[in-house]
């Protein structure tokens, strides 16, 4: 049976995202079956829950895994993750152990200490980007208000009141504040604090029990050096490839004039060997 690849993309990405069609045609090359997840939020259409998607959406992952189970019961389940996804990813695999469902995994720059991360992204250069991700984030959770209020398909009170209780979405520049103001409350967590703590992958790595392979960049402008686990942190099926070079799920190789992609190379070899092992 052919294996299954499950596709995780990441902050304000979609299944259209270039990384994961670019990694869907490599799979399809080798005649594997993809498919590519879209968090909560992320189809064109808001969810119809108060709830949004997150960097510990585990729950979410869990179910999906579960649904292409029983669809492709016969079929080794693999899972590749992107940024977010990644570390939905890594956090999903130590919280499940030898029950994830999953024959194997692959995370990319993955924001293993959320507090950090969102720290580096407040830094230098970096802050261009965290202000296009505030842009999108902030136009969203206003849509999705404006929808509810609008749709009668949406008219639950206890939703409706939840969303217009949020804090001012104005003057938010940094992920602390959005993440106080928005992810927390909506999806159950105390505070930015409380959030940050249990949803950073890096407190789960010692108890994955799948074989994965974590690709990282040491100049991934949104992670700091100090934020990448040591090797001691890591559980004995875990392989982390660490690239002097390689940014924030970049990783270019070849010339300006015919560029390649090594993420869309080396994921499906490292898979494809995985499954010859264990074959």
């Amino acid at each position: 049976y052919s294996p299954v690849v499950l596709v995780l993309h990441g902050l304000t990405g979609s299944s259209g995202s270039h990384y994961v069609r670019g990694l869907q045609k490599a799979l399809a090359a080798l005649g594997w079956t993809s498919a590519a997840l879209n968090w909560r939020g992320c189809s064109g259409e808001p969810n119809l829950l108060t709830r949004s998607y997150h960097s510990g959406a585990s729950e979410d992952l869990a179910e999906t895994v579960a649904h292409l189970r029983a669809r492709h019961p016969l079929s080794p389940l693999y899972a590749v993750g992107y940024s977010l996804g990644g570390n939905v990813l890594l956090k999903y695999l130590g919280e499940s152990g030898s029950e994830s469902g999953l024959q194997g995994a692959v995370a990319v720059s993955v924001p293993f200490r959320l507090d950090q991360c969102a720290d580096r992204i407040g830094l230098g250069f970096s802050r261009v980007y965290q202000a296009h991700f505030m842009r999108e984030l902030v136009a969203c959770v206003k849509d999705k208000k404006r929808q509810f209020q609008l749709d009668k398909k949406h008219q639950d009170l206890a939703t409706l009141d939840k969303l217009g209780s949020l804090k001012s979405l104005t003057k938010m520049r940094t992920f602390w504040e959005f993440d106080d103001r928005v992810t927390a409350p909506l999806n159950g967590y105390m505070n930015v604090d409380d959030y940050y703590r249990r949803a950073s992958s890096r407190y789960f790595l010692g108890a994955i029990n799948t074989p994965t392979l974590i690709i990282q960049s040491e100049d991934d402008p949104f992670v700091f050096k100090h934020s990448i686990p040591e090797a001691s942190e890591l559980s004995a099926c875990t392989q982390l490839e660490l690239h002097a070079k390689g940014g924030h799920v970049g990783f270019l190789e070849g010339t300006p004039t015919k560029p390649g992609y090594y993420l869309e190379r080396r994921i499906p070899q490292w898979l494809a060997a995985l499954r010859l092992e264990s074959a």
